[in-house]
């Protein structure tokens, strides 16, 4: 994604979108299929590294450090982190849920 394009977006958005990534990974390891597992978390580690370039947020950049350090043990195979590949797509699921909600007008 272009820089400019995700510097626009909000925090929500932006871990909604890696969390897009997650879940794609998710997928394409349970049909073995590495190739795109890879491709999937390569990008997602990407959206992180622009999230923490984003100088807009200055308070929980090690939330997202540790969130790239658990997806780059995974991506390695590395098990030495207690947290499922479900659990990453929940946790980064549910800021995309929750920007979704956000934007439903309750008052009609």
């Amino acid at each position: 994604m272009d820089k400019s394009r995700w510097l626009k977006l909000s925090r929500t958005q932006q871990l909604g979108n890696i969390g897009s990534e997650i879940a794609r990974a998710r997928h394409w390891e349970t049909r073995n299929d590495l190739v795109n597992r890879e491709k999937s978390l390569e990008r997602s580690l990407e959206l992180l590294d622009l999230t923490l370039d984003d100088k807009r947020w200055k308070f929980g950049l090690k939330e997202i450090a540790r969130l790239r350090e658990i997806i780059c043990a995974w991506f390695c195979n590395q098990t030495f982190f207690d947290i499922s590949p479900k659990e990453l797509e929940d946790y980064c699921i549910s800021f995309a849920i929750s920007d979704f909600q956000s934007d439903i007008d309750y008052s009609d």
